[in-house]
């Protein structure tokens, strides 16, 4: 309807799938997800739990499109044992809307506390303003599914020189950073001197994300949230949203932004 006159038209609309990401044969967790860059979503996924650390952990891995199923089998040194999660079945969903669950964020705080001493913040880690707008913009423009249905996020990581690694879109804001994290380990790029960009909320399990691939710089179009802020603080992540124009908020450890 426009000009208060209605009209049969054509419209394109994203789909969403239920995606079963299986184990050692064992079903872990159903992701509801756009059913795109399954291999990203699932490498990223298992690194964000902290189950492995790169790609060389994983021995074999399958999409089964049809029956909407990835199988991965990780290597015989991967300790995986899942009594150990202690998930129930509403917990095994990962939606498009709220993100993970509880025992998930859990198992993720798990896996940071066992490496911590590895955890690098980069304190030394200087990057201009000027190159974050720059990003973002790049991030915007090159967002296809959402400029053509406005119902999908965007996450990108960038070289500190404001270069693109990756850029990946999804229904579910934790679910596109997943795919950036899966697609630089599957193509062996390293996290070292990069940042990440987001067009979603920075809730805690976007920070979680980011801790997790020692990330120093998180910055993102839309706001950041109480959890958020507080575990950037924590970890000494710079958390940057509502990124306008020229404008920004930086809500942590603003000393890495140079203007």
């Amino acid at each position: 309807m426009k000009n208060s006159q209605k009209e049969n038209t054509q419209d394109v609309v994203l789909i969403e799938d239920p995606i079963d990401l299986i184990i050692n044969n064992e079903p872990v967790v159903n992701i509801i997800c756009l059913p795109k860059d399954l291999k990203e979503l699932a490498v990223g996924f298992l690194f964000s739990i902290g189950l492995i650390n790169s790609k060389k952990d994983i021995k074999e891995m399958k999409i089964n499109e049809l029956e909407k199923r990835i199988n991965i089998e990780l290597r015989d040194s991967i300790d995986f044992n899942l009594n150990d999660m202690k998930m129930n079945p509403v917990s095994r969903v990962i939606d498009t809307s709220c993100g993970i669950s509880s025992p998930w964020r859990t198992i993720i705080k798990k896996a940071l506390d066992a490496e911590k001493d590895m955890i690098n913040t980069k304190e030394g880690t200087k990057l201009n303003s000027d190159i974050i707008f720059s990003a973002i913009k790049h991030m915007n423009k090159n967002m296809d599914l959402y400029r053509e249905t406005g119902g999908c996020h965007g996450a990108a990581i960038f070289d500190l020189k404001g270069k693109l690694l990756s850029l990946k879109e999804d229904i579910g804001r934790h679910n596109a950073i997943d795919k950036v994290l899966g697609d630089m380990l599957l193509t062996q790029k390293s996290f070292e001197n990069v940042f990440l960009t987001s067009s979603g909320r920075l809730t805690g399990d976007s920070v979680l994300k980011a801790i997790r691939s020692k990330i120093p710089i998180v910055a993102s179009v839309s706001a950041a949230i109480e959890s958020g802020i507080r575990l950037a603080f924590a970890h000494g992540i710079t958390l940057i949203g509502f990124i306008r124009g020229v404008r920004m908020n930086i809500y942590t450890h603003p000393y890495r932004i140079e203007v």
